[in-house]
């Protein structure tokens, strides 16, 4: 249910607004050609935080120069082939926003930028190739004008730091996993909820962490908070791992006596309240500049080596190019077909709305399931061209200087303001400052001309419909899809790493897994329960793996036999789920069970292994690996059924 906008609300839209108007102000000085780039910019870039309106602004810029760029290198050379020249844009949006989709942090407004800003410099110049250049250099300024002002507001008026964001993000986020925990130690039947949120905040506070560079912080703080990420992505397996082993002791014919369950149990619970507290500690420390630095605070204790389970070697994210490419290539396509509609119509002014139409496209390809939002979208762009409409034609005529014309433009771009910082809505926000912005027309000297403003209206609303239809009838198939194609790719992952020798390798696994369970959980609520995992268990049986692998090389020969047996049939089992259909239930070899009690069997003898936590750890993750693949076989029988 939506809330009443609170204080910083108020004032994270005061800034913008004030950003704006000044942006406005400058850009209709300086006498440039749409001075309402520079008020929509403002909006493209500000954000609550001050970091993350830095490093917006400052791959805008690049975006919008490469953009610029590419616009005065290609109109010149194909404005005779206008076929042509729409499918080189075509092309050129494809790939940029495919990069684009491939990068999760602050640069991917670079090619994002580029994609759009070519074909909003080179449409409408088309019918003057001669004011090419001229037509760059003015977007670019108009850009550069607004990036500016929002920069100067943001970072001068109330300035919100990132740090303390995140280490409130992060407190909230340990309170989930003492919930979680005590949930698990409950038997609470809340517990799959409260993973299920563990695991979606971590994407968000990623992004944190990545903004947190572009702040003024000390090296201390980045540290810590790269410190935090370690601990914390270490914490999730450990947490689902417990879960699992309480509720196997729980039941009337668990699969290992109790002695082994209860001796797992204490394991898993000493690891997590070891993370728990590195967790506690390096949250309390970031924006703290009297913290001693990561390595200093460290636990020096044998079972700091906990922290070893999810070792930072840098973010190994998941990327499922097939989808990304699929994604970039329908706002391609959408482009060119609609410059094909404006070149066969021979419509002199229709460059505009194509490029109106490439800025949304551009943004659609970016989500799963476009169909949700289509519809709000339309909405709001129809409000938006009532709006603007009405203020062009009785209330802008009134403004007798730029004080009035601010204070007319207050109550829209307010409500804008107010809905950019309220989850669901950043998307439709940005869109409606361009619509509005560009419907208004603010120039220097009034000039509202009914039968063109009807013409670039009626356009600009055809290109706000077509977008979103097209994105809806041409990616029909939703997050569904891209939940299984997550899942597959999981498979794939656990059937290399219980094959893979070289530790690196398996880091980046681990990192790739919890990765691939943040871009799931958003998707779960659009599968409608049709998936026969949510991606826990494949994230247990990743960690167990990787904890096998890890004490492979110091096992002796006894024991080494049977561990690599049971990470052979690990391998088989998810090699057979990938090529099996979707539907086929494959069962777990009755050789897994017994290959997994001769290798506790092999491991229970003192002396087994020279790091004593190490041994504990892989005892701890056969037993984890036994009642997950089971637990998964015969959840995959209830969904077959």
């Amino acid at each position: 249910m939506a809330s009443w906008p609170h204080a910083r609300q108020w004032l994270f839209s005061l800034k913008a607004f004030a950003a704006a108007m000044l942006a406005l102000y400058i850009a209709l000085s300086f006498g440039l050609p749409r001075p309402f780039w520079a008020m929509a910019t403002v909006y493209f870039v500000s954000n609550p935080l001050t970091g993350a309106t830095r490093s917006k602004a400052a791959y805008r810029v690049a975006g919008t120069v490469l953009g610029a760029s590419a616009a005065v290198l290609t109109v010149p050379q194909l404005v005779n082939m206008p076929i042509v020249l729409t499918g080189a844009i075509a092309l050129w949006i494809v790939g940029l926003v495919y990069l684009s989709l491939l990068q999760r942090s602050p640069r991917s407004y670079v090619f994002l930028l580029a994609a759009y800003t070519l074909p909003i410099v080179a449409l409408p110049a088309v019918m003057h190739p001669g004011e090419i250049f001229d037509i760059a250099v003015a977007r670019v300024e108009e850009i550069g004008i607004g990036i500016v002002c929002a920069a100067l507001v943001h970072a001068v008026v109330f300035p919100a730091r990132v740090a303390p964001a995140l280490r409130d993000r992060a407190r909230l986020w340990l309170a989930d996993a003492a919930d979680w925990a005590s949930d698990i130690a409950s038997g609470d039947a809340h517990a799959t909820i409260s993973r299920h949120r563990l695991a979606a905040d971590m994407l968000a506070l990623d992004q944190l962490i990545v903004q947190l560079s572009f702040d003024t912080e000390t090296r201390r703080t980045l540290n810590h908070a790269s410190a935090l990420r370690t601990a914390m992505f270490g914490l999730t397996p450990v947490l689902s791992a417990l879960a699992t082993v309480r509720q196997a002791s729980r039941q009337a014919d668990p699969p290992f006596p109790q002695a082994v369950l209860a001796d797992t149990a204490r394991h898993l619970d000493a690891k997590y309240r070891t993370l728990l507290a590195r967790c506690t500690a390096l949250q309390a420390g970031i924006g703290d500049r009297t913290m001693p630095p990561p390595a200093i605070a460290a636990p020096r204790s044998d079972t700091a080596a906990a922290e070893a389970d999810a070792a930072d070697h840098g973010p190994a994210p998941h990327h499922d190019h097939a989808m990304l490419l699929f994604g970039a290539a329908s706002a391609g396509v959408a482009v060119f077909g609609a410059g094909l509609l404006w070149i066969f119509s021979g419509w002199e002014d229709g460059g505009g709305p194509v490029a109106v139409a490439a800025i949304a496209c551009c943004f659609f390809a970016s989500i799963d399931e476009p169909r949700p939002l289509a519809w709000p979208f339309l909405r709001w762009s129809a409000a938006c061209l009532l709006i603007t409409s009405f203020y062009l034609f009785l209330v802008v005529p009134h403004a007798q200087s730029f004080d009035m014309l601010a204070g007319m433009l207050a109550a829209p771009y307010l409500a804008i303001g107010l809905l950019m910082p309220r989850p669901g809505f950043q998307l439709i926000a940005m869109l409606l400052s361009v619509n509005t912005a560009s419907f208004a027309n603010v120039q220097s000297v009034y000039d509202a001309n009914f039968v063109g403003l009807f013409n670039t209206s009626l356009a600009n609303a055809a290109a706000m419909l077509f977008a979103p239809l097209w994105a809806t009838l041409a990616r029909p198939f939703g997050a569904h899809v891209a939940a299984r194609r997550l899942i597959r790719a999981g498979w794939q992952d656990l059937a290399r790493a219980a094959t893979w020798r070289v530790a690196d390798e398996h880091t980046r696994a681990g990192a790739r897994m919890l990765d691939r369970l943040g871009q799931l959980m958003p998707r779960l609520g659009a599968s409608g329960g049709r998936l026969a995992s949510d991606g826990f268990r494949e994230l247990q049986v990743g960690y167990c793996t990787m904890a096998l692998q890890r004490a492979l090389p110091g096992l002796p020969t006894p024991a080494r036999k049977p561990v690599r047996r049971v990470l052979g049939i690990v391998a088989r089992h998810f090699r057979a789920r990938l090529k099996a259909g979707r539907n086929d239930v494959v069962a777990v070899s009755p050789d897994l069970q017994v290959s997994i009690d001769a290798a506790l069997a092999a491991l229970a003898g003192p002396g087994v292994l020279p790091n004593r936590y190490l041994a504990v750890d892989a005892r701890s993750a056969l037993v984890v690996l036994g009642i997950t693949l089971r637990e998964q076989e015969e959840i995959a029988s209830i969904a077959d059924a």
